[in-house]
């Protein structure tokens, strides 16, 4: 049955991935001919995902590598699963169930809800699978792993209990980014900065007692530029909510200006004047004298920078908002707690729990919205005169990616990972070459964080996840007394062992055996913690113990954080830590492809978990890439609208067009420009390839038994023997080192132009031959060589050259298992053909560029003199010469000593050729019409050049418009060349 005259994409890629999956063709250790592993864990997408071009690309390289290794024979394993993403699933069910109208999150409770979740995770959780399907990603999907499936939820509770036995793991308040929507901490990768239209406050805090000192301004020579008495400190904030919370003002201590006032007192301007707090200015490396005032508050509980201060000053952190982000309405009325801070400002002692206790927030915004409360306090402190100005400037804006609610930052009690500890084996692990970071400028990044790494808060305040093994009851000393209600944790991977270990820990304190209760689980929730036990009299137990049985433990409601689970990702889908032959082989795995924004967030942390886990590196080699941008090297938002969707580029083009383009684009450390133009280029290709392959079976081109490309005669076949034997050595080549554009782009050329062009072109005459044996060869090499084509093309192209493979002729197994090539050129090559074609082919290219230069008509047929050439030369014409005639369009080959006139000369090895163009081209038009365009491209390139050379324009415009008008600039210059180049031939033929 001869072929079909297209790839119909739509219809077979469906039926060819069918087939793969009816013979199991992505199983681990599928095609395995040696017992060498290669493994790769995909970086798991949020089950709530669907494919994005992120997706696309970053998965296409991973199925390039696999399905490379496959057919090398590897016991391969490609690793697919989804990660449960806990607050994009949580806000995906909260949709669903306010659009059906039902109860909410908090009306139906704990249980109940992540029951709801589990649901939908059933119903939608398979989308994003499906989708990499659809690219052809050729995953073991029996193997699909879930970060909640109770293996891997077993393993990372283990981890966590591990980790917390041997304090690697601990409770703590620190500054975290809170998300007042979800009401949840949420890492720094789900914090979007947006530059947004602000102001920036200036205000007037007086000084305690109404002191005053001498401020002094000098310029840069040393020169006073102003002098006046001050009662005051100016101080500039974009948020003067968080004044209520101001612990102290910082100024440098080079800083003349406030050295008089340095460890004085100055005055909150806001609140009731009767009791305005009081703070101390102190000194710090942080404030930048030449940065507004240089003077800044310190407001530790509501800006990281401040909270660094705070801490190193041993200032208290004041916290303001609850968290709904609304000014806190608890705790003591303002006037008491004022009176506390006023004395803890004046020396008294204090502790972290006392002050986070410490409302002061003023009676009057107690409750508000904190931009209300931002109103409240701009009007009051403007009403008293205390308000400098007003500077309205642009702002980068702190937003919660899920939510789009500005994020604030907020003192609270979380988990979390001592990652300094852990730190020290991942750091060795790639600078003594263990792991390998592509390209080299990731391993700077990754040392840069891994020498500055903060306790990785690992708690998220959420309901869909792993939650936290911690159990809390209340800390008794060995009288019986209470000290903390909620002191004692009991951490365990269950519940009952944690009860184990409460028994345990309440008889050795008491002497005797008591009841111990669990909180119901829907009731486990912040605000639903136990009441002080009955126990706590502050009396001795004595002789007559009373019976102590009420005790109840309270599960901590946290979940853990995402990063935390998925850093156990390449151990955690392979079964441990019930490891079994069939599992462990294969780790460490190979490589990891991944985006560069998540080095730190997830590379970093795989490598802590498992070192420290297992002992070992998760991976060898981590190869980063870039996101994937448009054309224009802008970043794709729907808001610009320049989103490219891979489905529909899919749906139009086909999956193998839309891999190749990320293949083609993928250089180490390049940028990745994307426009859909280049998907229908190589959508274009593979209709070549098509072309090709039914050319060769139109002329009874069959793969052959036996045949042997190392004994083939013909000049012409000898040639692409040689030339396909490069083409394999140099994608291996390229692939080995990473280098998937090279491997693509080598590919391209060999394809289409050696093959398609070239050879095909060169065949013809051949299977004309009056000589059978001719003929025979011809056709087993054109079978061979478009063979080896679909073998190469496969890891990039999977459906057009499957679909190939089995419509040239039946085989012994499908293309995905087929053998990869061991030939070289070493072997394959002949030098002698090689030459000769290559001369061919430079004449045939020179021959086309000057009738494309000089506009001769495509249908023409112009005379070519041969002026001189020697013995190669001579013989490699005689044996091509109707084949340079048909194809360069060549009417007759003469020879003559001199180039007649108006004729354009052709340099070759060996030799020289002319063109006589003088009675086939207008010189005079032509020459007016390079005139114009040159004129026209030098007024683009005098106008690009002096856009470029204004600095106000490349420092103001978007880096994508500034690099556009580079490439502008450098395409119209290389234009104007080739013009120049062009006029200059045509003076010749003058």
């Amino acid at each position: 049955m001869p072929m079909e005259k297209t790839f119909d994409a739509a219809t077979n890629e469906a039926e060819i991935f069918a087939k793969w999956e009816a013979i199991n063709a992505f199983k681990a250790g599928a095609n395995a001919s040696r017992e060498e592993t290669f493994s790769i864990m995909i970086p798991p997408p949020n089950v709530t995902g669907a494919l994005h071009i992120g997706h696309a690309f970053n998965n296409t390289l991973q199925d390039v590598l696999v399905r490379w290794k496959r057919m090398q024979g590897y016991d391969t394993l490609w690793q697919p699963g989804q990660d449960h993403a806990g607050i994009a699933t949580q806000l995906q069910v909260e949709k669903m169930l306010a659009e059906q109208g039902g109860e909410t999150r908090a009306e139906m409770g704990r249980e109940a809800f992540t029951a709801k979740v589990w649901e939908w995770k059933e119903k939608y959780g398979s989308t994003i699978v499906n989708q990499l399907k659809r690219l052809g990603a050729s995953c073991d999907w029996d193997r699909n792993a879930f970060t909640m499936d109770k293996v891997f939820h077993d393993a990372v509770l283990k981890v966590f209990v591990d980790l917390y036995n041997k304090n690697l793991i601990y409770r703590g308040k620190r500054l975290v980014n809170w998300d007042p929507h979800f009401e949840t901490a949420i890492s720094d990768l789900e914090v979007e900065n947006i530059e947004v239209d602000g102001h920036m406050w200036h205000f007037k805090y007086p000084l305690a007692g109404g002191a005053t000192y001498e401020y002094i301004e000098k310029d840069e020579d040393g020169i006073v530029t102003l002098r006046e008495t001050r009662d005051y400190i100016s101080i500039a904030t974009t948020r003067p909510e968080t004044m209520l919370g101001d612990g102290a003002v910082a100024v440098h201590p080079d800083d003349e200006r406030y050295a008089p006032i340095v460890g004085k007192l100055c005055e909150i301007p806001v609140g009731p004047k009767e009791h305005r707090r009081l703070i101390p200015i102190i000194t710090d490396d942080y404030p930048d004298m030449d940065f507004g005032s240089g003077a800044v508050k310190i407001t530790g509980a509501h800006d990281e920078n401040d909270y660094g201060v705070a801490k190193r000053n041993n200032i208290p952190m004041y916290r303001l908002m609850d968290t709904k982000a609304q000014m806190r309405g608890d705790g003591l009325d303002y006037e008491a707690a004022a009176t506390r801070a006023k004395a803890i400002s004046e020396g008294a002692d204090w502790q972290d729990s006392e002050i986070d206790a410490l409302n002061l927030v003023p009676d009057a915004y107690r409750g508000m919205d904190r931009f209300e409360a931002r109103k409240a306090v701009i009007a009051d402190i403007d009403a008293e005169g205390l308000m400098i100005e007003v500077e309205d400037k642009k702002i980068m804006q702190p937003f919660c990616d899920r939510s789009k609610v500005v994020m604030e930052p907020m003192l609270t009690d979380q988990w979390y990972v001592d990652a300094a500890k852990l730190a020290g084996p991942a750091r060795d692990a790639v600078s003594d070459g263990r792991v390998k970071i592509i390209p080299e400028s990731g391993e700077k990044v990754y040392f840069h964080w891994m020498n500055n790494i903060e306790p990785w808060c690992i708690s998220r305040q959420l309901w869909w996840g792993h939650q936290i093994p911690v159990w809390f009851g209340p800390s008794i000393d060995e009288t019986g007394q209470i000290i903390d209600v909620l002191g004692k944790q009991f951490c365990a991977a269950s519940e009952s062992e944690a009860l184990d270990k409460a028994n345990k820990y309440y008889r050795d304190m008491l002497g005797s055996k008591i009841e111990i209760g669990i909180l119901p689980f829907e009731d486990n929730s912040e605000g639903n913690r136990p009441e002080p036990m009955p126990m706590a009299s502050g009396a001795g137990w004595g002789d007559n113990p009373p019976k102590f049985t009420n005790v109840t433990l309270s599960r901590d409601p946290d979940v853990l954080d995402t990063w935390f689970s998925s850093g156990l990702w390449p151990i955690g889908t392979l079964g441990w830590p019930d490891w079994t032959d069939d599992t462990k082989k294969y780790f460490p795995t190979s490589t990891l492809i991944t985006g560069q924004d998540i080095l730190f967030f997830w590379v970093a942390r795989m490598m802590m978990m498992q070192l420290e886990v297992v002992g070992e590196v998760p991976f060898d080699t981590v190869y980063l890439h870039q996101l994937v941008r448009d054309e224009k090297g802008v970043k794709m938002s729907k808001t610009l609208g320049n989103v490219i969707d891979p489905l529909v580029m899919i749906d139009e083009y086909g999956a193998d067009a839309v891999r190749f383009t990320m293949a083609s684009m993928a250089s180490i450390g390049g940028s990745l420009k994307l426009s859909t133009e280049q998907v229908v280029g190589y959508r274009n290709f593979g209709t070549k390839l098509w072309n090709a392959a039914r050319f060769a079976e139109m002329n009874e081109c069959k793969p052959s038994v036996g045949f042997d490309p190392s004994k083939v005669t013909q000049t012409v076949n000898q040639w692409i023997v040689g030339e396909t034997a490069r083409a394999l050595e140099g994608f291996n080549t390229a692939l080995d080192a990473y280098r998937f554009n090279d491997a693509a782009n080598g590919l391209y050329a060999f394809v289409r132009g050696q093959v398609c062009d070239w050879y095909v072109e060169f065949a013809k005459p051949l299977f004309q031959s009056d000589d059978a044996a001719v003929v025979a060869e011809t056709r087993a090499t054109m079978a061979w060589a478009i063979d080896q084509c679909l073998i190469l093309l496969h890891p990039i192209m999977p459906y057009i050259t499957e679909q190939l493979w089995g419509d040239i002729a039946p085989r012994e197994k499908m293309l995905v298992h087929a053998d990869w090539p061991l030939y070289n050129s070493a072997d394959l090559a002949t030098p002698s053909a090689d030459a000769e074609m290559r001369w061919v082919i430079g004449l045939i290219e020179s021959i086309r560029s000057v009738r494309s230069e000089m506009r001769v008509p495509a249908g023409a047929k112009i005379p070519m003199v041969q002026l001189q050439l020697d013995t190669a030369g001579t013989q490699a014409l005689a044996r091509n010469a109707m084949l340079i005639q048909r194809m360069a369009r060549i009417e007759d080959i003469s020879e003559a000593t001199d180039a007649p006139k108006g004729a354009i000369t052709i340099a070759v090895e060996g030799g020289t050729f002319c063109l006589p163009l003088a009675d086939i081209i207008d010189i005079d038009a032509e020459n007016a019409r390079l005139s114009k365009a040159i004129e026209k491209l030098s007024k683009e390139v005098g106008g690009l050049k002096g856009k470029l050379s204004n600095e106000k324009f490349t420092a103001k415009a978007p880096a994508a418009v500034v690099e556009e008008n580079r490439q502008r600039l450098v395409s119209a210059v290389e234009e104007i060349e080739k013009l120049e180049a062009a006029m200059k031939r045509l003076a010749d033929l003058g």
